[in-house]
């Protein structure tokens, strides 16, 4: 089984930025669809990102569309997610993870974890001045 290690998190002020990498042992994440999710206190886990092993299609929830961007180095066993213009809001756990033949979603914030096999450890991101 894939095993993800997620580094990056931090504490940042509104406005700052942070990148988030999620590194792969022992397989490559060349098969792999990557999906980024977040789960602030009291709230559900939700999803955020999802990037295709299978074209490199991107996609995003609302709340991070034109702040948050995922990539991934297929080389380097690496995924990651550039957030920028953090808010408050943002502050939560970030977890990646990885899972094969995913279809795209729908809907970002909705896609359903059960499809990813793989999980990180999460990383904590606040956001606070």
């Amino acid at each position: 089984q894939l095993r993800l290690v997620e580094s990056g998190g931090g504490l940042v002020q509104p406005g700052g930025s942070l990148r988030l990498s999620c590194v792969a042992s022992e397989f490559t994440l060349d098969s792999y669809d990557i999906g980024w999710f977040r789960q602030a206190p009291g709230k559900e886990r939700e999803g955020i990102s999802y990037i295709s092993n299978r074209d490199g299609a991107t996609y995003y929830s609302d709340p991070v569309k034109g702040r948050f961007t995922i990539s991934r180095d297929n080389a380097k066993k690496t995924a990651y997610l550039q957030m920028n213009n953090l808010k408050p809001e943002d502050t939560a756990v970030y977890f990646c993870a990885a899972g094969q033949q995913i279809p795209p979603p729908a809907v970002v914030a909705t896609i359903n974890p059960l499809d990813f096999s793989s999980w990180g450890q999460g990383t904590q991101v606040t956001v606070s001045s």
